[in-house]
């Protein structure tokens, strides 16, 4: 197993950062390139401080998350790309473990179960785990839902690059909206069952403080890509 792994760290105004990147610090994986996006913070930055030298920091004004990524995945030196949310944890054997999968099945692009903690850092007693993981199941889930956690994500920059990257109009379904661009185009997304990456749910997250927002935004997208992933369906099920 080879590769040289970039994992990217949108930050904006986030007081976990420094717990984002001590996860990616403790991987048991090398070599290793940690990129943080500093996106037009106004707070917080002292976070970033101990850390200089040790990571990459990529500073803009303020873009969204969107924005972010695309400006970190651009940045990036790897051969394959991961994103970690700035108040998310990785386990430290997340990149090693899932860069085994992926260059074993060869898949592009893949996710992987993952654990809910809450602000203080409790983790749920049960994982997040996609039972039924058979793609046209995970097709089928795509019409109602998101179904991947970004934050799980893994791809090689190369097949970022061939997708185009983020669509930054769309500031909180940049990546159900990639997601269903990669399936429609004829891309397998590997998924990996074992949980490794702690995804924090807390009030001032994005997808609290925004439901209704992303609501009507979900719908948007789901209504441009509807017709066109059903009939990706009706020709698997044949």
């Amino acid at each position: 197993m080879d590769g040289y792994v970039s994992v990217v760290i949108p930050f904006y105004n986030d007081p976990y950062v420094g717990e984002a990147i001590e996860s990616v610090l403790a991987q048991t994986y090398s070599p290793l390139e940690i990129i943080v996006v500093d996106d037009g913070s106004t707070r917080e930055t002292d976070r970033l401080f101990p850390y200089e030298g040790l990571v990459r920091i990529v500073r803009q004004s303020n873009k969204g998350t969107a924005g972010a990524l695309n400006a970190g995945f651009r940045a990036a030196s790897g051969s394959y790309i991961a994103w970690l949310s700035s108040d998310d944890y990785f386990h430290p054997d997340k990149i090693r473990n899932q860069l085994r999968f992926m260059q074993e099945a060869g898949y592009a692009i893949s996710h992987t179960a993952f654990w809910r903690m809450d602000e203080k850092g409790v983790v749920d007693k049960h994982p997040i785990i996609l039972e039924n993981a058979s793609m046209l199941h995970f097709y089928r889930s795509l019409l109602v839902s998101n179904t991947v956690n970004g934050c799980t994500v893994m791809m090689t920059k190369a097949f970022y690059l061939r997708m185009g990257g983020f669509n930054e109009l769309l500031p909180y379904t940049h990546d159900y909206d990639m997601w269903l661009r990669i399936v429609l185009a004829g891309f397998p997304i590997g998924y990996l069952k074992e949980p490794l990456t702690d995804y924090r749910i807390h009030p001032a997250m994005g997808t609290v403080k925004h439901r209704e927002a992303i609501a009507q935004e979900i719908h948007s997208v789901q209504a441009s890509y509807e017709s066109r992933l059903r009939n990706l369906l009706k020709a698997l099920e044949r």
